[in-house]
């Protein structure tokens, strides 16, 4: 087998509505109008570039440090932005050539920002 990309994750949230304003509105995230209806749990498909971003709506784990890293291309303005919406973001800080910073959505679930080295 070779895994050729990342196709989606999936994330529990609490709260699809606030979860929703928080990844359209807030992070940019696109809605998609495909996922069926007869899944048997509420929740949301969205589009991420070109993966996918998928909310549950179930009770989000404990935090033990799982993530995932949505990739920007200004990290300094990503943070900047999300600051001037009160949003508590991390300093952007080096790991090995690239840069990250971090922040939780609505129901506690850690965000990467990952910005990588030109």
């Amino acid at each position: 087998m070779r895994a050729l990309a990342v196709h989606h994750v999936s994330i529990n949230v609490d709260d699809v509505d606030a979860a929703l304003a928080f990844y359209v509105g807030v992070l940019g995230l696109a809605q998609r109008e495909d996922r069926p209806a007869d899944l048997g749990v509420g929740g949301a498909w969205l589009d991420a570039g070109s993966q996918q971003v998928h909310l549950i709506h179930a009770p989000p784990p404990t935090a033990r440090g799982q993530h995932f890293a949505l990739l920007v291309d200004d990290l300094d303005a990503a943070v900047d932005e999300l600051r001037g919406r009160s949003v508590r973001v991390s300093d952007p800080a080096p790991v090995g050539r690239n840069r990250q910073s971090f922040l939780a959505d609505p129901a506690g679930n850690l965000i990467e920002l990952h910005e990588a080295a030109p």
